[in-house]
């Protein structure tokens, strides 16, 4: 396929009908197809709820981030991550991240700040 003089530019040739116009597609004998966008976790896949707790801690109040949002993941180095950002003791009990203190609605945004959308700060 040769370029005439009296042909567009490429870019404008790549504008104009979106990248199944592209000359590259030709070239690979197929279709041009922008890259599909991973579809975004369901609302309830992405949740982690933030709650507070005192039973059988001594009376000392803690509090537990957990959902489906932190599954797959390993909470160690998130753990460590929330100590250091958040200037408080954390430790991973089981599938949950558990913080010291009272920490809700500042352990909620931090989650949220990391890129955690469905942190929500409860009871």
């Amino acid at each position: 396929m040769a370029r005439k003089e009296s042909d567009p530019p490429l870019e404008f040739e790549a504008l104009k009908g979106g990248l199944k116009h592209s000359p590259f597609a030709a070239w690979r004998g197929k279709p041009a197809t922008p890259p599909r966008a991973k579809p975004a976790p369901a609302p309830s896949e992405s949740r982690i709820s933030v709650r507070v707790e005192r039973a059988g801690r001594s009376g000392k109040t803690v509090t537990i981030a957990e959902g489906p949002g932190l599954a797959g993941r390993t909470l160690e180095p998130l753990a460590r991550e929330i100590a250091r950002g958040m200037g408080t003791g954390a430790r991973v009990e089981g599938s949950a991240i558990v913080v010291q203190g009272d920490q809700r609605v500042r352990l909620a945004e931090w989650l949220v700040a990391r890129g955690f959308g469905g942190a929500v700060a409860g009871n």
